[in-house]
């Protein structure tokens, strides 16, 4: 069955319209070099100590979402041209196919005329019989003139669209290499924002005075944090009375991720940073992009950016119980959502964190934190 010309119109069509999503969007790669700008100037502000870490930390990884956001774009882009290449690819031979058919038919009747020699047509209407059988010889001869002009002008026709295919295809087979080109330029961005984090982390270890007024920050945002607990517990909830109260759940919580425990609720001294913290919650071990979930049923209070907790969800469980999981890579939730047990709130990531990727979790009652630990119903 062969491809109709539609098709070869419809694949020329999609060439021409189709590079616009290769190419950069002026407004994307604007914001993009925006936050990339912000970044620098905000790191050199840290390095001037004009700026605290964390806010530093922010705007690097600011810089990072945007180009993650870029990859993101570009990926699809470069599959879209691949697989519009591979489209254009198969209709280009088919095309192939039709004129080789084609061809071999013209070839069949060169050699059909060439045995009947130049004065064939004239003997077989000439040929013994009554004018009635003339005539019919010479309508069944003007038929074969007639089939030969069709067959040469399919031909020609077949020809145009085959070189019209391998032009669209050319043309697919340069799109996505540009494609594929962003993408991995992009990528490469991506990593050198990672690479910012890390060097400017490194340089907090290697210097003394950068660790205190790395401690200083620590406290400030733990200090925060409390004033922002005081603020929702004027607002508390009330428990519904259909709900299970958080307070009977003690020891029979599912942990929001599965990872292992990495650091514990109380007094933490760092060996990395050779900080002493009191910390008021967990850390887990995460995969960037697992999913993390509701403890238990509550609505969602804060949703949003908390300096030294990166990307942060708080979850209110009624009658002055809440929980914290920090350092999300995405929510999956908005402010005056409801949630039940197990329900996912965002992803894990590394935002705002100092030691890669990880989820900071709280329990608290009203101010007062209380140790996950006998909440949850297991711990590795």
């Amino acid at each position: 069955m062969r491809p109709t010309r539609a098709l070869l119109a419809a694949a020329v069509l999609a060439i021409s319209v189709a590079p616009a999503t290769a190419q950069e969007d002026p407004k994307e790669l604007e914001a993009l070099r925006g936050a990339i700008a912000e970044r620098r100037d905000r790191v050199a502000a840290y390095e001037s100590e004009e700026e605290s870490l964390f806010d530093a930390i922010q705007a690097v990884e600011a810089a990072a979402r945007a180009v993650a956001a870029e990859v993101s774009r570009a990926g699809t882009a470069a599959r879209e041209a691949a697989a519009e290449e591979a489209r254009i690819a198969g209709l280009e031979r088919a095309l192939a196919d039709r004129v080789a058919q084609t061809k071999a038919a013209l070839g069949r009747r060169a050699v059909a005329l060439y045995k009947a020699g130049g004065a064939g047509p004239v003997r077989i209407i000439f040929a013994p019989g009554s004018l009635r059988d003339r005539l019919g010889r010479i309508q069944v001869m003007q038929r074969l003139l007639d089939l030969d002009r069709e067959l040469l002008a399919r031909h020609d026709a077949e020809q145009r669209e085959l070189d019209q295919a391998r032009g669209a295809l050319r043309a697919a087979t340069e799109r996505r290499d540009q494609a594929q080109a962003r993408l991995l330029a992009r990528q490469g961005d991506l990593e050198k924002e990672r690479a910012a984090k890390r060097s400017l982390l490194g340089r907090v270890r290697q210097d003394r005075a950068r660790e205190r007024a790395l401690l200083n920050e620590l406290e400030a945002a733990a200090e925060a944090l409390e004033a922002e607990f005081a603020r929702l517990e004027r607002t508390a909830e009330v428990a519904s009375p259909t709900a299970i109260p958080f307070a009977t759940q003690r020891g029979q919580l599912d942990a929001p991720v599965p990872g292992r425990l990495l650091r514990r609720f109380g007094r933490i001294v760092d060996e990395e940073y050779r900080t002493e913290t009191f910390r008021k919650g967990i850390d887990f071990e995460v995969d960037p992009g697992e999913p993390v979930a509701a403890v238990s049923a509550g609505t969602v209070r804060y949703a949003g950016w908390f300096s030294g907790y990166g990307r942060m969800v708080i979850l209110d469980h009624g009658d002055s119980w809440f929980t914290v999981s920090g350092h999300l890579e995405n929510f999956a939730i908005e402010v005056g959502d409801r949630v039940r047990a197990g329900d996912p709130i965002g992803t894990a990531g590394e935002t705002g964190s100092l030691t890669g990727p990880r989820l900071y979790f709280e329990i608290r009652q009203g101010a007062e934190a209380r140790d996950p630990a006998d909440w949850l119903k297991r711990l590795y």
